[in-house]
């Protein structure tokens, strides 16, 4: 007897388009981490509505994630964590990026270090610098340079966060409008390119402005995970940094963005000796 005959027929061919349309967005958002729909449209010769619907059904999947007419492949939301976590993640690049903010202190420099895992690296790299003087909130920070008898440390007052082992509130903030720095040195929970430099902490938040506003040079210090990812709480607009100091992970697309902005990027080499 033969099979009904439904099963004898061949299946559309429209599926197999769909889905070798979505390896290539996969492919693409691999290339270049952020891609509009009009982007994505133009490479892919589709209209923008087709391209919406492609993206809501990867992101459905949990392939992709969907900010603003644009298409990321992590989540671009960051959770607090501690900072014995944090210290885990990116650790190599950690350790170099640190690395080279260290080389960039001077003698009789007056720097402001916030707190973060990637400060605290670049604090432990810091060697004999003549009448250098470190302003900061992280106790870890400053415990690590009190060990350099050529360095004079002021740890700022405040409320301190268990999280991170630093302080904040208006102690702090009140102290630090009594000083003129010459370079704040600071890391960040997410950097996004349109929306600006963020962290997951509300307090922290406003005193990592105040700190900006505080010093002639901002340099920030950031692993390549964190471009395109935001933390709950806004610091600044990505045009108040001066320099950034990231790894060679970085996507070449960030690279150009952050050049046409103004900012002076340093991309340091990794050598990993942890697993990703």
């Amino acid at each position: 007897m033969k099979p009904p005959l439904e099963h004898t027929l061949s299946l559309p061919q429209a599926p197999a388009i769909v889905n070798e349309r979505h390896r290539r967005i996969m492919a693409l958002l691999h290339q270049q981490t952020s891609l509009s729909v009009s982007q994505l449209a133009h490479m892919l010769g589709v209209s923008e509505v087709t391209i919406r619907k492609d993206l809501t059904l990867l992101e459905q999947q949990q392939m992709l994630y969907r900010v603003h007419g644009s298409a990321i492949l992590a989540n671009p939301y960051i959770q607090e964590r501690h900072v014995n976590d944090k210290e885990k993640l990116c650790s190599d690049q950690k350790r170099a990026i640190g690395a080279y903010a260290a080389r960039l202190v001077e003698p009789r420099d007056t720097i402001l270090i916030a707190s973060g895992t990637t400060t605290l690296a670049m604090a432990r790299e810091i060697r004999e610098v003549e009448e250098l003087t470190a302003i900061t909130t992280s106790l870890s920070v400053a415990t690590t340079l009190a060990e350099n008898d050529e360095c004079t440390v002021i740890q700022l007052g405040g409320v301190l966060r268990n999280s991170s082992f630093s302080v904040v509130g208006p102690f702090a903030e009140q102290m630090l409008r009594q000083f003129s720095c010459s370079k704040l040195f600071f890391g960040v929970d997410g950097f996004d390119l349109n929306y600006g430099v963020t962290t997951t902490n509300l307090m922290g938040g406003h005193l990592a402005l105040m700190m900006i506003e505080t010093v002639q040079k901002v340099i920030a210090l950031v692993d390549s995970s964190k471009f395109g990812r935001r933390g709950f709480c806004k610091m600044c607009d990505v045009d108040r940094i001066d320099m950034v100091i990231t790894d060679d992970g970085v996507s070449p697309i960030v690279v150009e963005q952050l050049q046409e902005a103004g900012i002076d990027v340093r991309i340091v080499e990794v050598i990993r000796t942890t697993v990703p």
